[in-house]
């Protein structure tokens, strides 16, 4: 994902409430990059919720998520903040 300028701490929170794993990072061109697993309905919900709302003082100006895919077994334990 990317585009996005947001609170990090906010996507850390809403993806522990809806259940997906993953990492989300502020880069230095302030924009946002993660990545996210879980089940598809779950996944779709962050997308949704990355997309429309974000943290309360965000500026989401568009979205990208690429490199979706399938996977067998989650490669994360829980959703963490990368720096």
């Amino acid at each position: 994902m990317t585009a996005l300028v947001l609170q990090i701490e906010y996507t850390e929170d809403e993806a522990r409430k809806i259940g997906v794993v993953g990492w989300v990072k502020n880069t230095s061109k302030g924009t946002v990059t993660g990545q996210v697993q879980g089940p598809e309905d779950k996944v779709n919900s962050m997308k949704s919720w990355l997309s429309k709302i974000g943290s309360p003082s965000s500026r989401i100006d568009r979205t990208n998520f690429s490199n979706e895919k399938t996977i067998s077994k989650l490669e994360y334990s829980n959703f963490s903040i990368r720096y």
